[in-house]
């Protein structure tokens, strides 16, 4: 019995040393370097990072996973927080960049000492860097465009508001923009401004620009800008024009404020979810458990249309966004997804 006992023993011992194990992150810590929270939908996406964070550390799925935001929008303090980061001992760096290429340089010195680098939303080109991507061009750029042509038949003069200079979003969101726009000749951007994703900033932009502008028949943008617009056309005295949304809760109210009292307003309304920070928190866990995860690992983005809106009125924070969180599971199909 004792022989029998010692060789099943020895057979498991030889068992678990030929099968690779999985690391055990409970001890493992994730940072998030946000360069930027000036807008409803980054202060979402913190609040995401915050409820997952705390729930995964008292799970005690990870010891730490701490936010940091740059006090101002300049990618050499990013990058001066990565380093930080770096001296600080974590072991994954999840980044929300505010250039592609200026923050390079920090995530390679991050990749050296062996921690695990994880860009979503704000992305960068180094290739050390894991990534959570999203086909802005396509997906929302492009698909702006699509949805102006349909609700503009006839073509018509297009206000064109851009958001953050220099980030990868606003390249992305712009590449699809203009290259979608040469489809349909009847569409005409006429003028182009920076919003900076934010409404005030959206609202003052377009109030500056107005007074030189001919008629606008249809507003793009890339997500936060709406309100703000509406607004500066409502003090202008200006005819409203199809402003294409970005899922912030005072988009919505306002959407159904025009349907309410007008009877109709047809539009469109999408964004990243600010939940994609949970995401990209779950790949670098994915990580450092030692799954095998490819580079760049697709998500989608985050729709409302008349069908959906009420549904996601009732379920959108005051001041906040229409938001998705991501469970450890749901990544993980997501990761096997994108390896196949």
């Amino acid at each position: 019995m004792k022989l029998k006992t010692s060789l099943l023993a020895a057979v498991a011992i030889a068992a678990a040393f030929a099968t690779p194990s999985l690391a055990d992150t409970s001890g493992k810590k994730i940072a998030l370097s946000n360069g930027y929270a000036g807008n409803s939908w980054r202060q979402a996406m913190l609040a995401s990072w915050d409820k997952t964070g705390k729930q995964a550390v008292a799970d005690k799925v990870v010891a730490a996973a701490d936010a940091y935001t740059t006090a101002a929008r300049e990618a050499p303090q990013q990058a001066a927080q990565i380093q930080n980061l770096i001296l600080q001992g974590y072991d994954a760096i999840v980044l929300n960049a505010l250039s592609p290429d200026s923050l390079n340089g920090a995530v390679k010195q991050a990749c050296v000492a062996g921690i695990v680098v994880v860009a979503f939303d704000g992305l960068v080109t180094e290739p050390c860097a894991y990534r959570v991507t999203v086909d802005l061009a396509g997906t929302y750029g492009a698909e702006q465009v699509r949805q102006m042509a349909k609700r503009l038949p006839n073509g018509g003069n297009i206000l064109y508001i851009r958001g953050v200079a220099g980030t990868s979003i606003d390249d992305d969101i712009t590449k699809g923009v203009m290259e979608e726009i040469k489809k349909y000749p009847n569409l005409k951007i006429v003028s182009t401004v920076n919003g900076d994703w934010d409404q005030t900033t959206a609202q003052k932009a377009v109030t500056g620009v107005l007074p030189s502008l001919p008629q606008i028949d249809g507003i793009i943008d890339q997500g936060g800008d709406g309100y703000g617009s509406a607004e500066a056309f409502r003090a202008a005295g200006r005819p409203l024009p199809v402003i294409m949304l970005g899922n912030r809760k005072d988009e919505l109210v306002w959407w159904k404020k025009q349907i309410t009292e007008n009877g109709k307003y047809d539009t469109w309304s999408a964004s990243e979810a600010p939940g994609m920070a949970t995401f990209a928190f779950w790949v670098a866990q994915q990580i450092l458990d030692g799954k095998e995860v490819p580079h760049d690992v697709p998500m989608g983005i985050l729709e409302v249309d008349a069908a959906s809106l009420d549904a996601q009125l009732a379920a959108t924070p005051d001041g906040s966004v229409a938001n998705v969180e991501y469970s450890q599971d749901e990544v993980a199909k997501a990761i096997a997804e994108a390896s196949k």
